[in-house]
């Protein structure tokens, strides 16, 4: 498991606080402003927690997907979400879907607690057909320790994180695809008692190609390509041109059938 709670996710607790909600509201509009989600687009977070980030793509008309790997998040994520989601229990190294299968792939402060961010990351690509998007805690912010850090954003201070920067993630995913074109942009760039008295700073700073940002996020566009289902399909089947559900064999209908 490479997390054991989606700590790495604005808790429940944290979103009652004003501060708390303000952070969420300017990761909000950094991650709409770099993705640009479309009504009817296929959304997948990984690492989803209690949902709140899927919250934006469901606003947005988007169909939502959430994989976590505590089952006890993904309750909260329901009760929030109700039917308008498809929650799964999971792990981010080794995703239950097919090649290609999702317009937008999101994972956001999940890398931070992860033991292989290359494989996590190498898996959102794979089942990416249009653009992936990551989002990090800075470590070269302006923000300051990195407790106040870890503070600011919801992190149990005990917990041991890894704390990134933008060449780390983009030299990871140039290893991952040729030539990436990639986006980015950070929010958040003061230590929290600032937030209190002068919140008309924040909105000062530029949200893309800012490296200073205690949040940052970046996306890139993934080429479809036609690949072959996860598993070989051993028997034949035939195709309803008027349907649109998916080939028999495919990864999400074995999942469906192992829970039956």
């Amino acid at each position: 498991m490479f997390f054991e709670q989606k700590a790495a996710n604005l808790s429940d607790a944290h979103l009652q606080t004003e501060l708390g909600r303000y952070i969420l509201c300017r990761q909000k509009e950094l991650i709409l402003d770099l993705v640009v989600p479309h009504a009817g687009e296929r959304v997948l977070d990984v690492g989803c927690g209690s949902g709140n980030h899927l919250e934006f793509f469901r606003d947005k008309w988007c169909s939502i997907t959430g994989i976590d790997p505590s089952a006890e998040m993904l309750e909260i994520a329901r009760t929030k979400l109700g039917n308008s989601a498809e929650l799964i229990l999971s792990q981010a190294e080794d995703l239950p879907f097919s090649d290609d299968e999702f317009d937008i792939v999101t994972l956001i402060n999940v890398l931070e607690i992860a033991k292989n961010p290359k494989k996590i990351i190498a898996e959102a690509i794979r089942v990416c057909r249009g653009r992936v998007f990551i989002g990090f805690l800075n470590n070269y912010s302006f923000v300051g320790t990195k407790q106040r850090l870890k503070e600011l954003f919801g992190f149990p201070l005990s917990q041991k994180i890894r704390f990134l920067n933008l060449n780390e993630i983009r030299m990871i995913v140039g290893n991952l695809i040729d030539n990436p074109v990639i986006q980015w942009g950070s929010v958040i760039y003061f230590p929290s008692i600032v937030y209190g008295f002068f919140e008309e700073l924040e909105e000062l700073f530029p949200l893309e190609k800012n490296p200073l940002g205690a949040f940052t996020g970046l996306t890139f566009p993934v080429k479809y390509t036609y690949r072959t289902v996860q598993s070989p399909i051993m028997e034949s089947f035939k195709l309803n041109p008027k349907t649109q559900t998916t080939a028999a064999g495919t990864a999400r209908d074995m999942l469906q059938e192992t829970h039956k």
